[in-house]
């Protein structure tokens, strides 16, 4: 056998282990990964198996299998948390043009932020609904597949070092008031007041796996599909589009269209630059 093939049956033997892995983890514990990118799955992986100091992903499946902490680790590298308050906040101000004169005609709001990671997301959106005079007739869903980051949302605690990054992107949003009048700072943290969460319902939810439960004016779905396959991120456009009412508006990040999926024709661009799409049919 020559090098190049053995190099190929390496290759085939590690995405068969990584198939495996996935496979276990589906079938054990309910995560489904199968259909995320291959390249992004392979290379967190890896990062797992090393920090596990593990010589190869069938030895991470078979402590996967066995120990729910080393899941529970292995998931965390697996699901992505990047995000930060007002992030990009040229959609905020947008969403503050384009989407609050319509959400100002209806008598009651549903607004759902699908994967809300850590809830950085999610409390801007109460603080901006706030000042726009619509947060007591609206309920926010905040969603995410790992209970662990679930926790930490509900908490409403960030570090005291990103209060300096959330307090520029609050102002280039279009803030209108002082940033620190909505935390109190103890020590190193950060501890947002508890009335911006009297509106949030908390829950753990799978976009591969559960179906849709409620229909809603407006939902959030920014920066989760990039890490998904095509048939993947089809599936999810698919619930989201069941979950959003006739004339919501559907947020998308930057890097992500609603461009060439199935449900294109079904949406008009209120602002393209932002990606925020109305649903008109």
């Amino acid at each position: 056998m020559n090098s190049q093939d053995i190099q190929s049956a390496a290759g085939e033997r590690e995405r068969i282990e990584i198939e495996l892995l996935l496979e276990g983890l589906f079938q054990l514990y309910g995560y489904d990964f199968r259909n995320y990118a291959f390249s992004s799955v392979r290379r967190r992986i890896w990062h797992r198996v090393h920090a596990e100091r593990l010589p190869t992903i069938t030895a991470l499946l078979e402590r996967v299998l066995h120990d729910r902490s080393t899941m529970l680790r292995l998931l965390s590298d697996l699901t992505i948390h990047v995000t930060e308050m007002f992030r990009d906040p040229a959609m905020f101000r947008s969403f503050r043009q384009h989407v609050v004169p319509l959400l100002r005609t209806y008598p009651f709001i549903r607004i759902w932020h699908a994967g809300c990671s850590t809830g950085e997301e999610v409390y801007s959106m109460a603080i901006l609904l706030k000042e726009e005079g619509l947060y007591d007739k609206a309920r926010i869903y905040a969603t995410d597949m790992n209970e662990h980051v679930l926790d930490s949302a509900r908490g409403g605690v960030f570090p005291i070092e990103r209060m300096q990054t959330f307090t520029r992107n609050y102002l280039e949003a279009g803030g209108k008031e002082a940033f620190s009048q909505y935390y109190t700072a103890k020590y190193d943290s950060a501890l947002f007041h508890s009335e911006l969460k009297s509106n949030i319902v908390f829950a753990q939810h799978n976009l591969v796996t559960d179906r849709s439960f409620n229909e809603f004016n407006v939902i959030f779905c920014r920066n989760v599909m990039i890490y998904f396959n095509k048939e993947l991120q089809n599936h999810v456009h698919s619930l989201l589009y069941e979950s959003l009412s006739t004339f919501g508006v559907l947020a998308l990040g930057t890097k992500e269209s609603i461009s060439f999926t199935r449900h294109a024709g079904a949406y008009e661009e209120l602002c393209p630059q932002s990606r925020l799409y109305r649903k008109i049919k």
